[in-house]
């Protein structure tokens, strides 16, 4: 994963992803933390956290929320923007908001392959594909290894990722999109690769940040996406002390996943 989500790309992250609902994706976490859980769930690690999209909104509801990643310009992003939330409610986020404390997200730099932190959470995220990243068996293992170390007898281990079958049905395609950011425009074209016996999809970037009719930044990056299928998933966590309880749809997860599923979340939980 090396050379990915670099200072450049993760300068214009938020502005190109802002139409994503990370609060709406967020209620959607917590509704399965309440219909899975075994018990109230508290404290919560945000594999992958990136600018942290779901951890900030996920401590506003009162969780205590560890955000782990590897890249330190996406963990600079996300300490900004905690820090904002923090003077937009006019207090340290130690506020008592509908009966909860709030308290900022912390973030960690880290490798979620290679993560031992000493302690444990009543939940596990990883959100966005993040588990799709870890395209080789061995750093799925890893990973998977990672977040069953930090989990108790029983804890949930919430993941969305890229469905086998839909996006062998669909097949990724070429894309371009354009947003604005303070007084630029980025534009960022996409062209994917499908490997079919590999499971994985080869995502070229290339983003151009333009000033008037001047280009003020130019990023490119390669992003290898791993897609995945069910019992590869069910072995893959039996294998690492899970057992998989759900898959669905998302963010439909009224669901079932088929052919027009690009993306399912699964719900685990940790074995004794």
């Amino acid at each position: 994963m090396s050379g990915i989500f670099g200072t450049g790309y993760a300068a214009v992250y938020d502005a190109l992803y802002g139409g994503k609902d990370y609060a709406g994706e967020s209620d959607l976490i917590a509704h399965l933390f309440a219909l899975h859980a075994d018990g109230p769930v508290a404290s919560v690690l945000d594999l992958g956290c990136g600018t942290g999209g779901h951890a900030l909104p996920l401590a506003a509801r009162g969780l205590r929320v560890t955000g782990v990643d590897r890249s330190p310009d996406m963990l600079a992003r996300a300490r900004a923007k905690s820090a904002e939330m923090a003077t937009d409610m006019a207090t340290d986020m130690a506020t008592d908001i509908a009966g909860a404390t709030v308290a900022a997200p912390e973030f960690i730099e880290a490798d979620v392959r290679t993560l031992r932190l000493g302690r444990v959470f009543d939940a596990a995220i990883m959100m966005f594909a993040v588990l799709g990243y870890q395209h080789d068996d061995d750093a799925l293992l890893a990973t998977l290894a990672t977040v069953r170390r930090h989990l108790p007898p029983s804890g949930l281990f919430l993941f969305d990722v890229w469905y086998g079958p839909a996006v062998l049905a669909q097949r990724p395609g070429d894309r371009v999109r354009s947003v604005s950011q303070a007084d630029e425009r980025i534009l960022r074209t996409t062209r994917s690769e499908l490997d079919i016996r590999a499971q994985i999809c080869r995502v070229d970037f290339h983003v151009l940040r333009l000033a008037g009719d001047r280009v003020a930044g130019e990023e490119r990056e390669t992003h290898t996406m791993r897609f995945f299928f069910d019992r590869e998933l069910g072995l893959a966590l039996a294998a690492c002390g899970f057992r998989l309880e759900a898959l669905r749809a998302f963010p439909d997860i009224g669901r079932e996943p088929d052919e027009t599923t690009w993306t399912v979340i699964g719900v685990a939980r940790a074995l004794p």
